[in-house]
Order: structure tokens, then C-alpha cells, then sequence
């Protein structure tokens, strides 16, 4: 059976201006997932990303911890050409972009009324990151209420559409590749996009999408098995390569 492994992207730059770009942690949690991978002899047939920075540089962070430590250890899996950074036509697929946070964060904090009085909020609390952690969450919470879609560029509706057609569009893919019925197939994504696709597995609803959301952490691995045309939750934000190495690796945000 094939297997997907759905990863959220290392640590990115919760907190500043610029969220979409990967810490030096981040990096880190990444070439330590590739290195993990290689060391366990995990074959890797095809890796996909999103389209956003942070997605793109877990991948290649990625690759270089994976690469070498695999031609090291097994020569048949050197020969594997699983991404070619060159062709970001191949291994981009959009779908699997983080819903537009800034968006969520902004319409739904209603007690200030423009960007720069949440700054300014923040940056006056007494621990400005906990009282960041905490808006998102009521921000978060109104998002996933539904009641009003209508406010936002993207509804949580809307955004779960897209999340299982992401889903979809690496089962193609996998077909389009001519993968074998044991492939392992690797996507980097964001929390938001695994929730909703593990909460659609379970059968379950928005609300659960975001209490799994807070929960998955910086380059934990969802595996999703395909078998007879149907997808099958096997493991949930594993992440063993981080905590085997200590505690400071391990990150929600």
C-alpha cells in the first residue's frame, strides 16, 4: 500500500513581521527528520510541497539531511531523484498552502480596530507572547465557529474544500508518477491543512480540525495509507527524531 506522510514545515517566525520564513531551529528540526529518514533506511520516492517559503525550505533542509546520510547507508536509495528544486512546477502543489493567518487574525480580533492597535496591545503586555498566542486563539476560535465565513478571503468551509482536494491531488500525482504500491510519498505542509485532512479521516468536524491543530508540532509526520482507493489515518504527528535528541527540539510554534 502507498503511504503519504503529511509533515508540517520546521519552526517558522511565529511573532514577527515576517511569519513565512523558517528559524534557525526550523532548519534544524528539518535536516533532522532527512536524517532520521536515512538512518532508518525510510526510501523516499517523491517529495511535494506547498507553495509557501517556509513549506519549500523545510523540503530542502530536508534533502540535505536525507541525501548524503542515504547514499551513506544504502546505495539503491542514492539513485532516487524523490524532488528536483530546479522544476518547482513538479513538486509545488499550492493546495497545500496554511490558510491566510493574517487575515483569521486581524477580522477576528474585534476589540481593536486596525493592525496597529493589536501591535500595540501586544507589545504593551506584560509577556507580549502569550498575549500574541492568546488573540490568535480567539481568532482561531471565530474561524472555526462559522458564523462568520462571510467575513473572511477564506473560510474555514472553504479552506477544508481545498485541503482534502490537496489530498486528492497527490493521489493523482502518485498515479501520473507510476509509483509502485509500496511508495512513501512525503508532503511539507502546515498544521492547519493536516488537521482538516486528519479530522475529515476520523470523521470528524471543524472544531476538532483545531484542537489537533494545536497539537502537532514542527516537523511531526501524519502517515496516511492508501488502499484500495481509499485513504486510512495510520499515525499522527509522530516525532521521534526530535524528542530523541532532547526536549528544546521540540516546537509548536
Amino acid at each position: 500500500m502507498t503511504t503519504i506522510l503529511l509533515a508540517r514545515h520546521g519552526q517558522a517566525s511565529f511573532g514577527q513581521e515576517n511569519y513565512d520564513r523558517l528559524s534557525e531551529l526550523g532548519e534544524t528540526q528539518a535536516k533532522m527528520l532527512g536524517q532520521h529518514y536515512a538512518n532508518t533506511q525510510r526510501r523516499i520516492d517523491a517529495i511535494f510541497t506547498g507553495n509557501l517559503v517556509r513549506q519549500q525550505d523545510s523540503a530542502r533542509h530536508f534533502w540535505q539531511g536525507y541525501q548524503p546520510f542515504a547514499q551513506a547507508n544504502n546505495d539503491d536509495m542514492a539513485i532516487a531523484t524523490a524532488i528536483n528544486f530546479d522544476e518547482h512546477d513538479s513538486y509545488i502543489l499550492p493546495q497545500f498552502d496554511e490558510f491566510n493567518h493574517k487575515d483569521v487574525f486581524v477580522k477576528s480580533v474585534g476589540d481593536f480596530d486596525n493592525q496597529a492597535e493589536i501591535s500595540a496591545e501586544i507589545a504593551n503586555a506584560q509577556s507580549p507572547n502569550r498575549r500574541l498566542a492568546e488573540l490568535f486563539d480567539q481568532a482561531m476560535q471565530r474561524w472555526h465557529g462559522g458564523n462568520n465565513d462571510q467575513d473572511y478571503i477564506e473560510s474555514w468551509p472553504k479552506f477544508n474544500e481545498r485541503a482534502q482536494q490537496a489530498l486528492e491531488q497527490v493521489r493523482t500525482k502518485i498515479a501520473d508518477m507510476c509509483l509502485d504500491q509500496n511508495s512513501t510519498v512525503l508532503v511539507f505542509t502546515s498544521g492547519g491543512v493536516i488537521a482538516a485532512i486528519t479530522a475529515q479521516l476520523l470523521s470528524q468536524g471543524s472544531q476538532t480540525a483545531y484542537q489537533l491543530n494545536k497539537s502537532l508540532v514542527n516537523t511531526g509526520v501524519t502517515s496516511i495509507t492508501l488502499k484500495s482507493h481509499r485513504a486510512h489515518l495510520l499515525s499522527l504527528n509522530e516525532y521521534s527524531h526530535l524528542f530523541s535528541e532532547g526536549k528544546q527540539f521540540v516546537t509548536w510554534r
